[in-house]
């Protein structure tokens, strides 16, 4: 694989006149965890399935462990493996059926599936749950049971299309904590998600958005150098009124709700003072206004709106 595991050029997916994925590039280094992150319908699945060799591009090239995604879909398909976002598992089946079904599927090798398989239990903490049907897990063991099915054939690359959705927070630190473990040993992780705090977790991020990448580089870079200003945390009452007035001062370059709270971003630092003034003058009462370090969340709201501000102008 020469250190790349994954060459993404100029690659596009079309469904009729409807653009799913609009001429993406990247690269993605074996052993590396990378984060593609955007919201519901960015195009992030499509991808998946593209690089997995489940649908063709409309154009563009790429290749997935030094395999051409167009014309060599089988030989991709044995080194990969995928968690879709529904965890694939069948709920009528029990665990180790599951499993069975899985090494099937993948065509494991027969001399290696007993081992692979008690693996598995151990990596999903399913000991003693083998005969339980699937359905009747809780959320978190089917997401683990789920990643361990798309290990069953010791893959070289996994995809992970928002593998921790709908789980709790201290399952996805332990499958992070999974995925992590996985890299150090050479395994390389292209994983989805909508969540912009455990894409901490990742070495590198592409942001995209409608089908385009707007940014990709590592977490801190991205929050270093991807924000249009600076940011100010504001701590009011009545945040949907005051969002509605601070987005028509000109002076503000972005406005966000952020949780409870809204996040400004401005060109000019003596332009802060004026945050206030406009809350004040709306009957608004204002807890706090203060400096932060952008978030991950902040950069991608302020890459995409400068995205959209783009297109409108077009």
């Amino acid at each position: 694989m020469n250190g790349t595991a994954i060459t993404v050029k100029d690659l596009t997916k079309k469904f009729g006149i409807f653009t799913a994925v609009n001429a993406i590039s990247f690269d993605i280094k074996r052993g590396e965890i990378f984060g593609f992150l955007g919201p519901n319908g960015a195009g992030k699945t499509t991808t998946i399935r593209m690089l997995c060799a489940l649908i063709d591009p409309t154009s563009g090239h790429a290749t997935v462990g030094g395999y051409d995604i167009a014309k060599q879909s089988n030989e991709i398909k044995n080194i990969i493996g995928y968690m879709s976002q529904k965890f694939s598992l069948y709920d009528d089946l029990t665990v180790s059926e599951n499993i069975d079904f899985f090494a099937g599927i993948y065509q494991t090798p027969k001399a290696t599936r007993k081992q692979r398989k008690e693996e598995i239990i151990k990596i999903s903490e399913l000991f003693g749950k083998e005969d339980v049907l699937t359905g009747e897990l809780a959320s978190a063991m089917k997401q683990h049971l789920a990643l361990g099915c798309a290990l069953i054939n010791d893959p070289q690359i996994i995809f992970l299309d928002e593998p921790t959705a709908g789980v709790d927070p201290i399952a996805r630190k332990q499958f992070w904590d999974t995925i992590k473990s996985l890299a150090k040993k050479g395994v390389t992780a292209l994983v989805t998600t909508h969540y912009m705090d455990e894409a901490e977790n990742c070495d590198r991020i592409a942001l995209i958005s409608d089908g385009v990448i707007v940014a990709c580089d590592t977490p801190e870079n991205l929050k270093r150098t991807c924000m249009n200003g600076l940011l100010y945390k504001v701590e009011c009452s009545n945040v949907m009124k005051g969002l509605e007035i601070l987005r028509n001062v000109p002076q503000f370059h972005e406005v966000a709700l952020y949780g409870l709270n809204l996040h400004v971003v401005i060109q000019d630092e003596k332009d802060a003072s004026l945050i206030s003034s406009f809350l004040k003058g709306a009957n608004i009462e204002v807890k706090r206004v203060g400096r932060v370090d952008p978030s991950l969340e902040d950069v991608f709201v302020s890459l995409v709106e400068a995205q959209q501000r783009e297109k409108a102008r077009v």
